[in-house]
């Protein structure tokens, strides 16, 4: 039986990159409706970034799973074995949320060898990388996942984008300080490009259950 992890580095559980993520889900299931899925949001769990305890490093005990304890362990052993893994983010200031940021920390570091500065993961993967955010196409200061996603490709495989842009970050822009946006432009663009994008993770879902 497959196994998918889906991570949820967003802070708020039903607006855009989770709903992205919950469609891309639905991809999977309509391969494979055996598929495990686990979704883990990121705010949920308690933890911080790489404490640089070097444990991952150690003369023969070196490990290319995080070696730190603490309420994120379980999840890196999961994704350690899975078949599949699928990473959601808003950009916040061109980056990824600090969650994700934090998360990436835990799972790449003990990829990287210092002897002759190669990532290994314990196995490759297809990986799926969303991002959502306030810019446009022609307007876009995101950084993607930064240096992280060079360490993803190397040592899972080349991942799949989705992009989601100018999506609409509250429900009504009168209740907001949001002065600089037009609402009637913000969902004008949403009621043009948001089932597209839908579709995308829906389609990537899928071409992930295929591999």
């Amino acid at each position: 039986m497959k196994k998918i992890v889906i991570i949820d580095g967003g802070p708020r559980k039903n607006m855009n990159t989770a709903k992205l993520l919950q469609r891309l889900a639905e991809g999977v299931k309509s391969v494979d409706k055996n598929a495990e899925i686990k979704v883990v949001r990121l705010y949920d769990v308690d933890y911080k970034g790489c404490m640089s305890c070097m444990a991952c490093k150690l003369k023969g005990k070196a490990s290319n799973v995080c070696c730190f304890k603490d309420a994120l362990t379980p999840v890196l052993n999961e994704v350690a074995q899975a078949d599949g893994l699928v990473l959601g983010s808003p950009i916040f200031f061109g980056e990824v949320t600090g969650r994700m940021r934090a998360f990436l920390e835990h799972l790449s570091f003990p990829w990287l060898s210092y002897n002759d500065y190669s990532l290994t993961a314990p196995k490759r993967m297809p990986v799926v990388l969303v991002e959502t955010m306030n810019g446009t196409p022609e307007r876009n200061n995101s950084n993607h996942f930064g240096t992280m996603e060079y360490c993803i490709a190397t040592a899972l495989g080349e991942p799949q984008h989705i992009v989601a842009y100018n999506t609409c970050q509250v429900a009504s822009y009168d209740r907001y300080e949001l002065g600089g946006f037009s609402e009637e432009a913000k969902h004008a663009w949403r009621d043009a490009h948001w089932d597209e994008d839908l579709q995308k993770a829906f389609d990537a879902g899928r071409r992930m259950a295929e591999r």
